[in-house]
């Protein structure tokens, strides 16, 4: 048989056995974990991982698929807190609904910023990306509306709410919310990896112009990475404004969330599936356990010492710390 007959025959979706088995295994006891009791801190670091992975997945989906080195993605994270927060408190809606007009308008955005936008490249688009992040920030904090630079606080429920998503008791539902988003988001970035739209981004990534000479539409691709990338970040600022119950811009449209993304996502491995997870991992718990040793920020030490270990990761390992593992658990199986 011919190697193009093997290639026509190969299913798309067929992955390496041993790495489900992994996955599974580790997704189950992410569910169980609760069960062992672990402590309120504990929950609060998973919550964080959670949040930031998805993050970091977001960014992975314009950075690392498509190319594109966004430097203020931070806005969809804030735009997602605002309109869950802001339909609570003045009408009373349901942030459910909310987390789902968040994903609307940080799609309609990203359309419509990203047509103009991602007709640049390299630095320029970074640069612009950053402007448009900072843009965000101040139309907020002069926005009577939404509260300008005092922000939302969003009324406390007496008891424990799934309506409102409160609860005062127990961290244990925030970390099930959060994980199944966690879940959702890594679930359909493995999909989008998976099918001719991410091999189609990757085309775009590598060389644009030989994408384009294969009848690849190089600004509509980038435009639906962009808009899937906004999509992914909403949720994880509607939930975290649910978490903190304090919504202002200065928090919400924090240049950090931006760098953040980006750091963990090259530090794990850009363009990779499991990269994002793999950065978070590392820097999250280093960044929180910093902050209880030494207060407030952490003194900057998670990122001193961040930054030594990318320093490394960018001289041995260019493509991420996942890199070191083999390529038969990286990659999926080949039919024979």
């Amino acid at each position: 048989m011919s190697d193009l007959k093997i290639a026509q025959s190969e299913p798309l979706f067929n992955s390496n056995k041993k790495m489900t088995y992994l996955v599974l295994g580790f997704f189950a006891f992410l569910i169980l974990l609760p069960a062992l009791g672990p402590t309120k801190f504990f929950l609060h670091l998973m919550i964080m991982i959670f949040m930031h992975a998805v993050i970091s997945q977001s960014w992975n989906i314009i950075g690392g698929f498509s190319g594109q080195i966004s430097l203020g993605h931070g806005a969809f994270f804030g735009i997602g807190a605002y309109a869950t927060s802001f339909f609570y408190v003045e009408y009373g809606l349901t942030p459910w609904i909310g987390i789902l007009i968040g994903i609307i308008v940080c799609a309609i955005v990203a359309i419509l910023i990203g047509i103009p936008m991602l007709r640049l490249s390299g630095h320029y688009f970074a640069i612009a990306t950053l402007l448009v992040g900072i843009s965000f920030q101040i139309i907020f904090q002069r926005w009577d509306l939404v509260g300008a630079a005092s922000g939302l606080w969003v009324p406390l429920t007496s008891e424990d709410s799934l309506y409102a998503i409160q609860f005062h008791s127990s961290k244990v539902p925030y970390y099930y919310l959060f994980l199944i988003f966690f879940t959702i988001i890594f679930f359909i970035t493995w999909l989008i990896s998976r099918s001719k739209l991410g091999y189609r981004l990757r085309a775009v990534r590598d060389d644009a112009q030989a994408a384009q000479s294969l009848g690849i539409d190089v600004a509509k691709h980038k435009i639906i990475a962009f808009a899937i990338s906004a999509m992914m970040m909403s949720p994880m600022g509607s939930l975290f404004a649910q978490y903190i119950l304090i919504v202002d811009p200065d928090r919400m449209f924090n240049f950090e969330i931006s760098i953040i993304a980006l750091l963990i996502t090259v530090l794990g491995g850009i363009g990779y599936v499991w990269g994002p997870l793999v950065g978070t991992l590392i820097l999250i718990p280093l960044a929180e356990y910093a902050r209880i040793f030494f207060g407030g920020t952490g003194g900057a030490v998670d990122l001193m010492v961040y930054g030594i270990v990318l320093m490394f990761i960018c001289i041995f390992k260019p493509s991420g710390i996942i890199s070191f593992l083999p390529n038969h658990i990286l990659h999926r199986e080949k039919m024979r």
